[in-house]
């Protein structure tokens, strides 16, 4: 079985084929998938796909940082209601200076809280980074204190990196589909970061692998970053599995189901 770490199924992209998108995930052998919050306004669109797969999908909640504006206060404060039910992990949260600086400073605080917030509450963090490492790892400094763990998703960066996140925390990476992309260094990264630090995703809908890179990703789509993952590490798909399973259930804390249909809410 896979797990993938990080999908999207109430994005409006995919939201009209979220139901045959979640069965067709099946068939392809993903058994469970997480999906990463946003805002406010999508958030009730992930819970309704969530509960009627109970068991098989699962919830973050966070607030990420291309959602955080002038309201980022109301923002943080709808977060309340949802605390209690049974998310897995704080997220997607973290920086982004790609579209625009106008809320660099509130983007820092509000991952500050959050991590905060995560500490809190004995969770892990799901990490979205663009274009601010070194902010982030400045915020991390201040946050050293909190013990924290998580992911750092939608990795691409240097091992180098990754080895200075895992000063402020223990941190494991989020491998999708760009590492099936031709003249991607990140193959050459992931050689060395070590096996139980690796999480595999989709980030679906976007960065779909090859062979469907340009169209709209699914998670359907996991066995095929698994496979260049396992040719990365020179194993086979099946252990990249068992272990990249192993890994997420243990960061996620993903319990057995009584159904005992593998992994259920913990």
């Amino acid at each position: 079985m896979l797990i993938d770490t990080h999908t999207h199924f109430y994005d409006e992209w995919l939201l009209p084929d979220a139901e045959a998108a979640v069965q067709r995930a099946l068939d392809a052998g993903v058994g469970k998938m997480i999906q990463a919050d946003v805002d406010s306004r999508e958030r009730p669109a992930m819970w309704e796909i969530g509960n009627r797969h109970p068991g098989v999908i699962f919830e973050m909640l966070g607030l990420y940082p291309g959602s955080v504006a002038a309201d980022w206060k109301e923002e943080l404060d709808a977060l309340d209601s949802y605390k209690n039910k049974g998310i897995v992990a704080i997220g997607e949260i973290g920086l982004d200076y790609h579209e625009g600086l106008e809320f660099v400073q509130e983007q820092k605080e509000v991952l500050r809280l959050q991590l905060e917030l995560a500490a809190k509450m004995n969770l892990p963090v799901n990490i979205h980074l663009r274009d601010a490492w070194e902010d982030f790892f400045k915020v991390l400094a201040d946050c050293s204190h909190l013990h924290l763990r998580g992911n750092l998703h939608c990795f691409t960066a240097s091992y180098e990196i990754y080895e200075r996140a895992n000063r402020y925390g223990e941190f494991s990476v989020g491998i999708g589909g760009v590492v099936t992309f031709k003249n991607a260094s990140l193959a050459k990264t992931l050689e060395r970061i070590p096996l139980e630090r690796i999480l595999l995703e989709t980030d679906a809908p976007y960065l779909a692998p090859v062979p469907f890179r340009g169209q709209r990703n699914e998670s359907a789509y996991l066995p095929y970053v698994a496979a260049k993952v396992a040719e990365v590490k020179g194993l086979s798909t099946e252990q990249i599995a068992d272990i990249t399973t192993n890994n997420a259930n243990n960061l996620f804390s993903l319990s057995p189901s009584p159904e005992g249909r593998g992994f259920g809410r913990g």
